[in-house]
């Protein structure tokens, strides 16, 4: 089991920044994938950035603007917004799979509200 907790989320302006973070627990960190991913109202949840294969993978409405990253030592994972646009309104989401071929996310944190003004 992998248990997961997101924090950060909030209400910015646009053009603004927000930090999310995830702490997880339950099994040895580096023997997990970590990603996060999006819900918008009416919508189905959506990849924002995680590792694909050897590399890291961001959708491409965040390429450029959304940074992925871990703490091995934390056993935490970070994703760094910015140049927020209102279209990235949603319910972020950190998620976990086994660092196995095949895994799939299986492990879902409760979620975190982020909304962005015009």
């Amino acid at each position: 089991q992998v248990h997961l907790v997101e924090s950060g989320g909030g209400l910015v302006q646009a053009g603004g920044s927000l930090r999310l973070s995830c702490a997880a627990s339950g099994r040895t960190f580096s023997s997990v994938i970590m990603g996060w991913f999006r819900q918008a109202p009416g919508k189905e949840r959506e990849f924002v950035a995680g590792r694909r294969g050897f590399s890291i993978d961001y959708a491409d409405s965040v390429k450029g603007r959304f940074t992925i990253s871990r703490d091995d030592a934390k056993s935490t994972v970070t994703l760094q917004m910015d140049s927020l646009k209102p279209e990235d309104t949603a319910v972020y989401y950190c998620a976990a799979k086994l660092a196995v071929l095949g895994s799939r996310y299986s492990y879902w944190g409760q979620g975190t509200q982020v909304t962005v003004s015009s």
